[in-house]
């Protein structure tokens, strides 16, 4: 199996709070690779250390082999993030803003029209693209940031729960283009706690519980049988408290 990312013992802190105790985190080339846990499990501060936004305090991590963070410009270059929170230059326009992006990538400006041109199609932003991003929707931001960063064609993509507040429409545009992405050879890492949408897109998966890995795999071999969720719910402890108590909730007032 050629690796895509591996992580060994990466760690965490913030103060005495541990966000990441460990991580021992493996995803295959080509893959399409989800990365679950509840929240506050991690997810984000792992793929933010991966990505290069924020140090880790321990730990090692490969993109194809080559350390991200002892050769940076290497590993950024054959990578794209869709972070949580995205932040965009908002008075530029969609267009723009791929033009702009293209050009610190270094790539030439007719290449950079072109493949501007190509994204702005296939995420259905054309009668968008010089309207200013301010003004973008939830859904057309993730288009957009979702086309700046594969504007360069990078081998691993990750994507930091890209499907929060988008609309069916949008979710289905982003899911193609993933597809067709991966179908290429390339490699997608997106976190979600959304397990349905996960065992529909992901043939490779990986469970996340109180900073650490806690089971990965083949979806299958991660599922057992079950649902992705059934799997989930008794790989992260989930209890059963909530029939407990509560016995005046939906009694009448009267």
């Amino acid at each position: 199996m050629t690796e895509a990312v591996r992580t060994r013992g990466l760690v965490k802190a913030f103060g005495q709070q541990v966000a990441v105790a460990g991580v021992d985190l493996v995803v295959p080339a080509g893959s399409f690779a989800g990365l679950v846990g509840p929240n506050g499990a991690g997810k984000t501060t792992t793929l933010s250390m991966i990505t290069g936004l924020l140090r880790p305090d321990g730990g090692l991590v490969e993109i194809h082999g080559a350390d991200a963070w002892a050769e940076p410009v290497k590993v950024k270059s054959s990578i794209g993030v869709l972070p949580e929170g995205l932040r965009l230059f908002e008075r530029l326009s969609g267009r723009e803003l791929l033009l702009y992006n293209a050009e610190l990538r270094g790539i030439s400006r007719e290449e950079g029209a072109k493949r501007a041109a190509e994204l702005l199609k296939v995420m259905d932003l054309v009668e968008s693209q010089d309207k200013l991003v301010v003004d973008y929707s939830t859904g057309m931001r993730k288009k957009i940031g979702l086309a700046a960063a594969l504007l360069h064609n990078p081998a691993v993509l990750f994507l930091d729960e890209p499907f929060e507040g988008v609309d069916p429409v949008s979710a289905n545009t982003l899911t193609e283009v993933l597809r067709r992405y991966t179908a290429s050879g390339s490699t997608v890492i997106f976190s979600s706690h959304v397990m349905d949408l996960v065992e529909r897109l992901c043939d490779w998966v990986s469970v996340m519980s109180r900073g650490q890995i806690v089971a990965q795999g083949p979806t299958d071999e991660v599922r057992r049988g079950r649902s992705l969720n059934e799997a989930f719910l008794d790989l992260v402890g989930a209890g059963g408290s909530g029939e407990e108590g509560l016995s005046w909730l939906g009694s009448s007032s009267g």
